[in-house]
């Protein structure tokens, strides 16, 4: 896992913020655990990252379905509601406000390779095309939607279900009362 804590450093070195409010955590072991597999490190006194040892007891855990990354990444404001915290309260509180704050530059990073002006032409085509592709799957899910609900109806809008269920349960009690109307004419 020493890619992950490289990439981590690499964040943190563009924030010093970050770096500080982790150096109060300093020494502290942090374990996120997916099931398949476990990432354990370390907080140095600088605020940077460092591997740990597998057996080393880890002052939080972050329990991670790897089904739940995708929703994750999705929507990292709302990323707390599908870890579970296990430890400190305060480290995990640092490590939550770093996965929500924590951003990375990719447009310093390329400027020293590219150049300044190629560096923010590439960030904001990247940019774009990804406003294209979201848009994009927007609309085709949307389309898909529209195609098996109106012109080859496979789906079924949650509206006319709840109609029908309504109509087969006032049917079922209608039936009821007839069953027994003829049972009482047929006592008679």
């Amino acid at each position: 896992m020493k890619p992950a804590a490289a990439v981590i450093n690499h964040l943190l070195a563009q924030e010093p913020w970050a770096r500080k409010a982790l150096a109060a955590h300093a020494g502290k072991l942090a374990c996120i655990d997916t099931g398949a597999m476990q990432l354990r490190l370390k907080v140095a006194g600088d605020g940077y990252v460092q591997d740990a040892p597998a057996d080393a007891p880890a002052a939080v855990t972050i329990r991670v379905k790897l089904s739940d990354l995708p929703l994750i990444a999705a929507n990292r404001e709302r990323a707390v509601s599908y870890v579970k915290l296990e430890g400190d309260a305060d480290f995990a509180n640092a490590i939550s406000q770093l996965s929500q704050n924590l951003r990375w530059d990719a447009e310093d990073d390329l400027s020293r390779v590219f150049g300044d002006i190629a560096a923010t032409r590439m960030v904001s085509g990247a940019r774009g095309l990804f406003e294209a592709l979201r848009t994009t799957h927007k609309k085709v899910t949307e389309n898909v939607a529209e195609y098996f609900l109106e012109e080859q109806p496979m789906l079924i809008r949650p509206r006319m279900l709840q109609d029908f269920s309504a109509g087969v349960v006032r049917l079922r009690d209608d039936l009821e009362r007839l069953s027994k109307r003829i049972e009482k004419l047929e006592r008679r």
